[in-house]
């Protein structure tokens, strides 16, 4: 029986964890033998004993677990110190961003071990099950903007009060993917006043959808790649962006970057104007 082991994550920050209770059922069910480091879901807000109950063995020895596994999943990249510990001809699940992790990858490939980047999988309706990217953008355009309305010095609705009248916030969100899409939500329940910019002309019908309002673009060009992504545009289209963009900006208390650049880092930030 194939041996899968779900690791505690040590990355800086890092509360997630690869495998719920459910799913857990769901590997046992599929002919897997699940181990799971103790204290791996404490960063989620699951108990050991729900793992146990759900029929996975709890380890202590993570070391040993490492190397006796055939199959590892986990979220964060791993650690060449944890690459090192699974054993040749092993499968590692997980994201991976192999352009930025060299060493990493280096690691996995002298042991002959197979690495499965999750968010390289394709973005398409047949993937839609697989896909790991959607909803964590999900929630960094959710999470972004309550941040950023917890550190405004202002209200995000429009308020009237006995002393006058309290004008709404003013944000700009950079960019109408997945992310950007729940920020534009988010933030229009609040109240705020949302303006959205995106080199993707049919990302207008979305963002307007939402009540947000679609900064105007010069498109000569079309900005639509290729799996949801927008394309590296010109110089002289990002030269004239750039002079519009700047002038929401400039009168914007709130501004979210959301936007994943394919093969980058995602910009899952929000930046008050004070």
């Amino acid at each position: 029986m194939a041996k899968l082991f779900i690791p505690r994550e040590i990355a800086a920050g890092e509360r997630r964890v690869a495998a719920t209770p459910e799913t857990v059922k769901k590997f046992i069910k599929a002919g897997l033998e699940v181990e799971v480091e103790a204290g791996a879901g404490e960063g989620s807000s699951i108990l050991d004993a729900r793992y146990s109950d759900a029929g996975a063995t709890l380890v202590a020895d993570a070391t040993a677990a490492w190397s006796g596994a055939d199959v590892v999943i986990k979220v964060a990249v791993p650690s060449v110190a944890e690459a090192s510990k699974m054993k040749a001809g092993a499968v590692l699940v997980s994201f991976m961003a192999p352009h930025r992790n060299l060493d990493v990858v280096r690691k996995l490939a002298d042991a002959r071990i197979t690495s499965l980047a999750m968010e390289l999988v394709p973005r398409t309706t047949r993937a839609q099950t697989m896909d790991a990217l959607s909803s964590q953008a999900s929630i960094g355009g959710y999470k972004s903007v309550l941040i950023a309305a917890a550190r405004l010095g202002k209200y995000f609705p429009l308020l009237m009060t006995a002393a006058g009248t309290v004008p709404p916030a003013k944000v700009v969100i950079m960019g109408a993917g997945v992310a950007g899409l729940q920020a534009v939500a988010t933030a229009k329940r609040l109240g705020a006043v949302v303006e959205v910019s995106d080199v993707r002309a049919a990302a207008k019908e979305q963002v307007e959808s939402l009540g947000g309002k679609f900064i105007e673009l010069p498109m000569q060009e079309s900005g639509e790649g290729t799996g949801g992504y927008a394309k590296e545009m010109s110089e002289e289209f990002l030269r004239k962006q750039r002079e519009i963009v700047m002038q929401h900006l400039a009168k914007a208390d709130v501004v979210i970057c959301t936007a994943l650049v394919p093969g980058g880092r995602r910009r899952s930030s929000s930046t008050t104007m004070l």
